[in-house]
Formats: C-alpha cells, sequence, structure tokens
C-alpha cells in the first residue's frame, strides 16, 4: 500500500547563486501548506533578523534591502483567496510555488510544496 506524502521546500536564489533554506517532508497537503505559511511570515516579520519563535524545523533567515519581497510573502500567507487556491493545487496533484523578488539585490525567494508518495510498511 502506498501513501501520499507532501513536500515544501523554500530556496533563495542571488546571481547565479541558488540555496536551500529549509524544508520537510509531511503527511498531508494542510501541513505542508500551514508549513509554507508560517515560513512566509516568518521571513517576512524577521526581515534577515534573529526570530524568537525559532523551531528546529524553520528555514534560515534572509535579509531583504526593500519591503516589497515581504509585503508580497505577508500577502501570501494571510490572503484567504491565495490560500484556497494554493490548497486546491496540492489536492489536484500540482506543484505550488510562490516567488518574491527583492530587486535592490537580485534576490529571488522561491516556495515551493508538492506531492509525492511514500510507501508504507505493513
Amino acid at each position: 500500500m502506498r501513501r501520499a506524502s507532501y513536500a515544501a521546500e523554500i530556496t533563495v536564489t542571488v546571481g547565479q547563486r541558488f540555496a536551500s533554506l529549509g524544508g520537510v517532508t509531511v503527511r498531508n497537503r494542510r501541513l505542508a501548506l500551514l508549513w509554507l505559511r508560517r515560513q512566509a511570515l516568518r521571513l517576512a516579520d524577521g526581515h534577515g533578523s534573529a526570530v524568537r519563535d525559532a523551531s528546529p524545523g524553520d528555514v534560515r533567515p534572509v535579509r531583504f534591502h526593500g519591503s516589497d519581497a515581504p509585503e508580497r510573502l505577508r500577502f501570501w500567507a494571510t490572503d484567504g483567496p491565495r490560500q484556497d487556491d494554493a490548497i486546491r493545487a496540492l489536492e489536484a496533484g500540482f506543484p505550488l510555488l510562490l516567488t518574491v523578488v527583492d530587486p535592490a539585490v537580485g534576490l529571488s525567494l522561491t516556495l515551493a510544496g508538492w506531492r509525492g508518495r511514500l510507501a508504507d510498511h505493513l
């Protein structure tokens, strides 16, 4: 028997450099979306400073040089229709992608979620 799992990851790109800030694999799409929302709000609120409520599964902070990227992250994480669209995309088996850009330094931050498969061991 096989069971669906979901993965979520946040990556950053600056010029030709690319890095993963962290990710998770969880048992359902709601947990994947919840993790992405939490990380989006942490990144938006932290603006690269140390965040007090950090837990071991949280992504590393990013220093934004403008307010556009943090505002877009916050808007995505708190907007009901966008969250509804995100959960429907995951439910349908499509990947969830959101990229925000900090044009002052050419930084791109991408939130991604997708469906995978895990084998159950019975």
